[in-house]
């Protein structure tokens, strides 16, 4: 089973620089976009191609949005606000509730933005979801906006590790494997970013970000599957900056990620991260992480 990971960094302009290709191409059985920034009604023509949809837009316009796309329809669907599923072809209309119930307090003010989905899949007992996690920012003493937007996201990092662990738990208990993947934002070791030691006071490398993904990862509960398919290696990377030379010197960030239950994360047998052939080919910002998971 082939699964992908894929910040597309706004769905219409992914389209305009090949989005669709790569999809044709890379034949995954489940995607997972994050940043599909658009608002139902202003969805292009088959966006999603012939895969059956559950996506989360979110309410802030031109911001955020994850999706789930599966070959076939999802067993069921759960989201914390109000969401879309789409079969092939099919308009994006009505919306579905979605339930906080049970969801900590920490995430309840996130609900409504368009970063979290997930489906059961209805011929693997798997659970897949989607996140996109708040980027933050680099806390500056003299510019109080941006303390509150890092505190924010030390808020939803809280309650997601809670979230995490219950969800992880309660698929336990059903007989079903977990993988959370996305963007998360965080790059959690010196091998996961070029310029490492310039970086350790910039948000995504703070040290209370990377402190909390050690506490979400175990060999019994949560496992890096990209990063246990390359122990030694720095990178790969999935996210470049679009300014300077970045992405030609290679000067990335590992931030996104597939995060699996023990069991799952055993039968991952090769994981590639979909590099574009040069600057001028980008798709986004963001390369696809995909995943082949002998299931």
């Amino acid at each position: 089973m082939r699964i992908a990971s894929f910040n597309i960094n706004g769905i219409r302009a992914a389209l305009k620089r090949g989005f669709a290709d790569w999809v044709d191409a890379r034949d995954c059985d489940v995607i997972g976009l994050q940043e599909v920034r658009c608002r139902p009604a202003d969805l292009p023509e088959g966006a999603f191609g012939s895969y059956h949809v559950a996506w989360a837009p979110g309410s802030l316009a031109g911001r955020n949005g994850v999706a789930l796309l599966t070959r076939t329809a999802p067993a069921e669907v759960r989201c914390w606000g109000m969401h879309i599923v789409m079969a092939p072809g099919q308009a994006p209309e009505p919306h579905e509730t979605g339930t906080t119930d049970g969801l900590p307090t920490e995430l309840l003010p996130f609900a409504d933005e368009g970063r979290y989905i997930e489906t059961d899949l209805a011929d693997t007992p798997l659970t897949v979801a989607c996140l996109y996690l708040p980027k933050g920012a680099t806390p500056d003493p003299a510019n109080e906006k941006s303390i509150a937007k890092q505190e924010r996201k030390m808020t939803f990092l809280t309650g997601f590790a809670d979230h995490l662990a219950r969800r992880r738990q309660e698929c336990e208990a059903q007989g079903r494997h977990f993988l959370v993947m996305g963007d998360f934002n965080i790059a959690h070791e010196n091998a996961d970013l070029k310029n490492w030691k310039a970086n350790q006071r910039n948000e995504g490398f703070l040290p209370e970000e990377r402190q909390w993904f050690d506490t979400i990862l175990s060999p019994e509960t949560l496992v890096d599957v990209v990063r246990a398919q390359y122990p030694d290696a720095n990178g790969p990377y999935s996210w470049w900056s679009w300014r300077g030379k970045a992405f030609v010197n290679d000067a990335g960030w590992r931030i996104d990620y597939h995060l699996a239950s023990p069991a799952l994360a055993n039968k991952a047998v090769a994981a590639v991260i979909d590099r574009d052939p040069s600057y001028e080919e980008r798709t986004s910002d963001h390369a696809a992480v995909v995943v082949d998971y002998n299931l």
